[in-house]
């Protein structure tokens, strides 16, 4: 497992994190999100989907209709394209929100074959209603960081601001 100071944060609030070794580097950049989608994981009614990832290590913004917070749970769903093959690949994500951690998810794909093209799809269950916050409270104060790693290695941090647009 990593260690914790790799979750260290940049004056309280989370950070991209370039590569620190020569193999997480060539990992990285042969390391391609194709697109990302998100649904309801009960009925398969898509709320989002973004075609556009370029660079992991650029900090982005995303708009998700604020109807997303409706569903008890939701799939996730992303292509990814590799050149390096990883011998075990996970992500860690931590959601932020005004600055304190408020959950942490751990998925686990595993191999990855080289120069290959590979479609993940993770379900995330909604809190309780009563335990949910309002769209209007959580615009644009969610960050998302995530942690990609083959094994213990770390490849990179990316980061993300959530924007929950009315319909």
């Amino acid at each position: 497992m990593p260690e914790e100071d790799e979750w260290v944060l940049d004056d309280g609030v989370p950070t991209t994190i370039a590569p620190q070794s020569h193999r997480a580097h060539a990992i990285l950049a042969g390391f391609k999100i194709n697109w990302m989608s998100m649904c309801d994981a009960e009925t398969g009614s898509k709320y989002w989907q973004e075609e556009e990832w370029g660079d992991l290590m650029a900090e982005r913004e995303i708009h998700i209709p604020a109807s997303i917070l409706r569903c008890r749970a939701v799939a996730r769903e992303f292509q990814f394209s590799s050149v390096e093959s990883m011998d075990d690949l996970r992500i860690e994500q931590r959601i932020f929100f005004q600055e304190n951690c408020m959950e942490e998810w751990r998925f686990h794909f595993g191999f990855v074959i080289p120069n290959s093209t590979n479609t993940w799809q993770q379900t995330i269950e909604a809190a309780a209603e009563d335990k949910m916050l309002p769209a209007a409270l959580l615009n644009g104060n969610v960050v998302v960081q995530t942690a990609f790693y083959d094994g213990d290695l770390l490849v990179c941090k990316s980061k993300l601001r959530v924007w929950y647009d009315k319909a």
